[in-house]
């Protein structure tokens, strides 16, 4: 399966981002192989509205399936629902811890935006 997971650093040993739409990187991992690349959302971190559509965008051109954060608003969980993309939250520690509790389950998908517009 093909995710993506909101990062502080390019690496899979980086920190988790806790927000979504000003990530300075999103991951996309394939959690079979464990292969990686980095995204960079630097375009989208001062955006005084809107980041959470943009980068659900640009998360949404790398197909992925589900992608893990710490915290999703409301325009970019519709965004991402919109185009069939799981959001999982909660998602701490490094990338890779988080995509191995994705991958053990234990980590659930949110039914709704977990905070309000311009969560910061």
């Amino acid at each position: 399966m093909i995710i993506a997971v909101t990062a502080r650093g390019k690496d899979i040993e980086s920190p988790v981002d806790p927000r979504f739409g000003r990530a300075q990187w999103f991951l996309v991992v394939d959690t079979e192989s464990g292969g990686f690349e980095a995204v960079n959302n630097s375009q989208n971190l001062d955006l005084p509205q809107g980041a959470g559509i943009q980068a659900a965008q640009l998360v949404t051109r790398c197909n992925v399936e589900a992608l893990l954060t710490g915290h999703c608003g409301p325009k970019a969980f519709r965004t991402l629902s919109a185009a069939g993309v799981k959001v999982y939250t909660q998602a701490g520690g490094t990338v890779r811890e988080a995509v191995e509790k994705f991958k053990a389950g234990e980590l659930a998908a949110i039914t709704g935006p977990d905070v309000e517009g311009h969560w910061v």
